[in-house]
C-alpha cells in the first residue's frame, strides 16, 4: 500500500473531527472510571487494590496490545478497525450492568472495553499522522482532546446517571452511547494512492499460481478418468453381461488419454507444492525475525530506550490519581458540601488544555518536543508529592488541575516517538511504547490501592508514585542531553536505520 503525500488539510480535517468523537465516546467511562470504583467498592465489598483492577485493566489492556492493535490496523486499516471496536466498546460497557461480582467485570469492563478503546486510539492516532505532517501536533493535541472532555463530562453523566436509574442503567445507557462511534468510523477514509502500480510478484508470491494451475491439470486428468469409467461401468451394466472387445477398446482409450506429458506435470505439481510449503515458511520466518531485528535496532538508539523506561514509570506513578482521586478525597474526610466541581471532572478539563496547549508547542520550531515532554514529567513527580499535604477541597482541586495540564503531555507523545525514531518505524516503535504505558496503567492503581490496604492512608502511596515519574524523567534528561550525545557518538555509531534525537529534532 502507497500514501499519498499528507495534505495537512481537506478531508483531513474531517478524520480530526470524528477522531475526536471517537476518543471521547470510547474513553470517556473508562477514564472516568472513579466515579464507577467508588460504587463498585460498595457493591461488592472487595478491597481497593482488588476493585482497582476493574479501571486499571480498563485503561491499560489496550495498551497492552498495542503490538496487536498496531497489526490490525495495518492490516485491515482504521476503518473497519473503528467499527468492529465500536461494537467491543459498547458490547462491554452494557454487558458488564449484569456483572454478578468484581471477577465478571474484569472480563466485561477490564478486557472487553479496554481492548476496544485500545484498537480505537490506534486506529485515530495512525490515520491522523497519515493525513498531517506540517500540523501532525495541533492534529494529535485536537483529537486527543476528546478522551478528555470525555472524561470532564463523563464524571459528572455517570454520577446523575447513578442517581437516577441506579448502577446497572447507568452501564447501559452509556454503552448505547459508545454505538455511535460506528458512525464516526464509517468516516475514516483512508489515504492510498491508487494511481500507483501494483507491486511485481516475486518468485515466492508466484509459487500459489504455478501451484493452482497444476492442481486444475491433475483434477481435469482425474475427472477425464472418473467419466470414462463411470460409462464404462453404466454400459457394462446394462448389457448385464461382460464385452471383452469393448474393454479392450476403452482401456485404450483411457491409457491413451494419460500419456507421459501429463505423467510429468503431476509429478512436477508434487514437487512444486512440496517447494511451495518450505518458501512460505520460510518468508513467514523470516518476516519474524525482521520483526525482532528491527525491534533491536530500535533499542540500540538510547533515546528511544530511555523512553520506553520513562512512559513505563510515568504511568505506574501518574495515572492512579486519575482513578482514585474521588476515594482520596473520601479517605482525607473532606464534606461532600464542598464539592462544587467533581475532582475527576477537573483532570479531564485540565488534561484536554493541556493536550491542545502542548500540542501547538510541540509544532513551533524552537521548542524540543523531547525537553518538553521531560519538563512534564518532572513537574508531575513533584505534583504527586504533594498530595499527601492536601486536606481540602481547595488543594485538592488545584493539585487535580495541575495534574491533568501535565497528563496532556499525551498528546505530543507520538510527536517525540515520530521525532525519535522517523515516520516510517512510526507504528512498530509506538506499539511496542504502548505496551509499556498499558503495564504501567494496569499496574498502578492496584499498587495504590494495595499501599492503603496495608497502610489505611495514601500518603506512602503517592511518594512511591512521585518517585516513579521522577526516576523516569531524570533517565529520560540523561539519555538526551548533548553531552551525552558527543560521548556516545565518539565511542559508537548508531545503526544506519536508527535517528539521534538531536538529528531528527531539527529535521
Amino acid at each position: 500500500m502507497v500514501f499519498r503525500k499528507p495534505p495537512d488539510g481537506g478531508w483531513g480535517w474531517v478524520i480530526v473531527v470524528v477522531s475526536f468523537f471517537t476518543q471521547f465516546l470510547c474513553y470517556g467511562s473508562p477514564l472516568a472510571v472513579g466515579v464507577l470504583y467508588l460504587e463498585w467498592l460498595d457493591a461488592f465489598g472487595e478491597g481497593k487494590g482488588k476493585t482497582a483492577w476493574v479501571g486499571s485493566l480498563a485503561n491499560g489492556i489496550g495498551l497492552l496490545a498495542s503490538p496487536v492493535c498496531s497489526i490490525c490496523v495495518s492490516s485491515f486499516g482504521a476503518r473497519p478497525v473503528a467499527i468492529f471496536s465500536g461494537f467491543m466498546v459498547a458490547g462491554g460497557l452494557m454487558i458488564s450492568s449484569f456483572a454478578p461480582n468484581i471477577y465478571f467485570l474484569y472480563i466485561s469492563y477490564g478486557i472487553v472495553v479496554g481492548l476496544g478503546c485500545g484498537l480505537l486510539y490506534t486506529a485515530t492516532v495512525t490515520i491522523t499522522c497519515q493525513y498531517f505532517d506540517k500540523r501532525r501536533g495541533l492534529a494529535l493535541g485536537l483529537i486527543s482532546t476528546g478522551s478528555s472532555v470525555g472524561l470532564f463530562i463523563y464524571a459528572a453523566l455517570q454520577r446523575e446517571l447513578i442517581d437516577l436509574y441506579g448502577l446497572d442503567g447507568c452501564l447501559l445507557i452509556v454503552g448505547a452511547l459508545s454505538l455511535n462511534i460506528l458512525a464516526c468510523g464509517s468516516l475514516m477514509r483512508p489515504l492510498e494512492s491508487s494511481e500507483s502500480p501494483p507491486p511485481e510478484k516475486t518468485c515466492v508470491d508466484k509459487v500459489p499460481d504455478q501451484y493452482f494451475v497444476y492442481h486444475g491439470k491433475e483434477k481435469t486428468v482425474e475427472e477425464n478418468i472418473s467419466i470414462l469409467e463411470k460409462g464404462y461401468i453404466d454400459e457394462k451394466c446394462a448389457n448385464n453381461m461382460p464385452d471383452y472387445k469393448q474393454d479392450s477398446i476403452l482401456n485404450k482409450n483411457v491409457l491413451s488419454s494419460i500419456n507421459v506429458n501429463e505423467k510429468e506435470t503431476y509429478k512436477k505439481k508434487v514437487v512444486e507444492q512440496t517447494n511451495f510449503c518450505k518458501q512460505l515458511a520460510k518468508r513467514k520466518w523470516q518476516l519474524y525475525l525482521n520483526y525482532w531485528e528491527e525491534t533491536m535496532v530500535l533499542f540500540k538508539n538510547k533515546v528511544f530506550s530511555a523512553l520506553f523506561v520513562a512512559i513505563l514509570l510515568f504511568d505506574i506513578g501518574g495515572f492512579p490519581p486519575s482513578l482514585l482521586m474521588e476515594d482520596i478525597a473520601r479517605s482525607a474526610n473532606i464534606n461532600e458540601d464542598d464539592y462544587h466541581v467533581p475532582l475527576v471532572s477537573i483532570i479531564g478539563i485540565m488534561t484536554a488544555v493541556g493536550k491542545l496547549t502542548l500540542g501547538i508547542l510541540a509544532d513551533f520550531k524552537w521548542v524540543n518536543t523531547l525537553y518538553l515532554y521531560v519538563t512534564t514529567l518532572l513537574m508531575t513527580g513533584m505534583a504527586l508529592f504533594a498530595i499527601p499535604f492536601a486536606k481540602s477541597y481547595l488543594t485538592l482541586a488545584m493539585l487535580s488541575g495541575t495534574l491533568g495540564f501535565l497528563t496532556g503531555n499525551w498528546s505530543i507523545f507520538p510527536y517525540v516517538t515520530t521525532k525519535t525514531v522517523g515516520i516510517e518505524k512510526l507504528t512498530h516503535a509506538y506499539g511496542i511504547l504502548m505496551f509499556f504505558a498499558g503495564l504501567g496503567n494496569s499496574l498502578g492503581p492496584p499498587i495504590v490501592g494495595w499501599f492503603y490496604d496495608w497502610t489505611q492512608e495514601y500518603d506512602t502511596a503517592f511518594y512511591f508514585s512521585g518517585f516513579c515519574v521522577l526516576l523516569g524523567g531524570f533517565l529520560l534528561l540523561l539519555a538526551a542531553l548533548p553531552c551525552w550525545n558527543a560521548c556516545t557518538n565518539q565511542s559508537s555509531k548508531l545503526p544506519p536505520n536508527t535517528y539521534s534525537y538531536k538529528v531528527a529534532s531539527s529535521a
